[in-house]
């Protein structure tokens, strides 16, 4: 068996274990608003972790989230969340002093659209080796991570022992780059560090920008990607925003286009994503139909207000289906 049929023989079992945030979203209604002139908000969970894993429980499979939360209400109201989305929480600890949970302000429009994202004393980077060294490896199929774990200490070495301890256990890792400029203290150290995390991964995940981050250019990205995947024996996915995905596996490219539909806002594409591609690598399905179906899960999620609340479940996808011809690419055949 070599390194990518491991990577689907654990991604089919279903049961992931996803290292990162939990966060609150607050977000201006009803949609359209600025949130200068809001006068009611309402709230969901948020954190790009914590998405993934609701996305993925939406569809029947099993995840457990490994953070810190804040020891107050907003940290509770994440718990409860998690709770209310089926996401195991037994690796999630609790952290008092100052250190406060993430908090997003975002609005649910395109135009002039503006995000606030609240990160000063961040509770999820206080995870720590010892919160790593306490899970049970052998109960998942596979490890999933973005980048924002990355960012700050102890939550970065943390990271990197957890994929240590993953490995030893067999299981593969995915790799959200999802690189944040403010969580980071310098680019610099973003790309290096950046680097060195999907140097170990199975699957890395990312689009043109953040791959030319990683390469020193935009248009070295996409060479950075196609070399990534030969030299490591892995599977990159290198997302293009409106232009599609190219997926490079097993010597392969596989070019997708994406599912045209009138966006509500710009966020909680990229977890809406991963969550869809995972679950259907999960249930069987072939790489190429599962990076569309993920491309179908992120266009959904757009045109709802909320993240994790606006994700398919999977008679929603099905009905997206039914009311929409294919991705670009498909049409223009």
């Amino acid at each position: 068996m070599n390194r990518n049929e491991k990577l689907f023989a654990g991604i089919r079992q279903n049961n992931f274990l996803v290292v990162g945030r939990a966060g609150m979203d607050f977000f201006p209604d009803p949609p359209g608003t600025k949130t200068e002139e809001a006068v009611d908000f309402k709230s969901d969970l948020g954190g790009s972790a914590a998405n993934t894993a609701a996305g993925i429980c939406k569809f029947g499979g099993k995840a457990s989230l490994v953070t810190c939360v804040s020891d107050d209400s907003v940290g509770r109201f994440c718990l409860n969340q998690l709770d209310k989305y089926g996401v195991g929480r037994e690796y999630v600890r609790s952290v008092g002093g100052e250190f406060r949970n993430s908090l997003a302000v975002y609005e649910s429009r395109i135009e002039d659209h503006q995000s606030v994202i609240y990160r000063n004393g961040a509770a999820d980077f206080q995870m720590n080796a010892d919160d790593v060294r306490k899970i049970d490896y052998s109960s998942f199929g596979a490890l999933i991570t973005a980048g924002t774990v990355f960012a700050a200490e102890p939550s970065r070495s943390a990271t990197f022992d957890s994929f240590e301890l993953a490995k030893q256990a067999g299981l593969p890792i995915i790799f959200d780059v999802d690189y944040r400029p403010y969580s980071w203290p310098s680019p610099k150290v973003a790309e290096e560090v950046l680097s060195q995390a999907a140097s170990q991964c199975d699957m890395i995940v990312g689009n043109d920008e953040e791959f030319g981050f990683v390469a020193g250019g935009i248009d070295k990205g996409l060479e950075k990607a196609k070399s990534i995947a030969e030299e490591q024996d892995a599977v990159v996915v290198y997302k293009m925003g409106p232009k599609g995905a190219i997926t490079f596996a097993d010597g392969e490219e596989i070019h997708t286009g994406i599912y045209k539909v009138d966006a509500l806002k710009p966020t909680g594409a990229g977890d809406s994503f991963m969550a869809g591609l995972m679950s259907s690598i999960a249930s069987g399905i072939d790489l190429e139909n599962a990076i569309l179906r993920g491309s179908a899960c992120a266009a959904i999620t757009v045109t709802r207000a909320g993240c994790a609340g606006a994700m398919p479940n999977p008679s929603e996808l099905e009905t997206f289906f039914t009311e929409h011809l294919g991705p670009d690419q498909e049409r223009e055949v």
